[in-house]
């Protein structure tokens, strides 16, 4: 499984656009900082056919260190929740597992 990249989908956009790669990068990264604007503000964003973000509050719950067996209390925390798309999900559905990965 290979890792990609903030700069490496930057160039391939820029690429594939023709739009120099400082224009790509500034879009880009405006639109990750609106996200966490927004996500900050716990709005739903929601991108037709990719997917929703959402943000999800934990309740706070008593966990068990594994080393120590001692009980620690874990206080409530906000997170965020994606869920899958249409396109998103027709497209890792016909993915075959590596078996190699194993």
């Amino acid at each position: 499984m290979a890792t990609i990249t903030k700069k490496e989908l930057i160039d391939r956009i820029a690429e594939q656009t023709q739009a120099k790669r400082v224009v790509v990068k500034r879009i880009v990264q405006s639109f990750l900082d609106d996200i966490i604007v927004e996500l900050g503000k716990s709005n739903r964003l929601e991108f037709r056919d990719f997917g929703v973000f959402e943000v999800r509050t934990r309740e706070a719950r008593i966990a068990q260190n594994p080393k120590t067996l001692e009980r620690v209390e874990v206080p409530a925390k906000r997170t965020v929740k994606f869920k899958m798309g249409r396109l998103m999900k027709e497209k890792l559905s016909n993915v075959i597992p590596d078996e190699s990965a194993k």
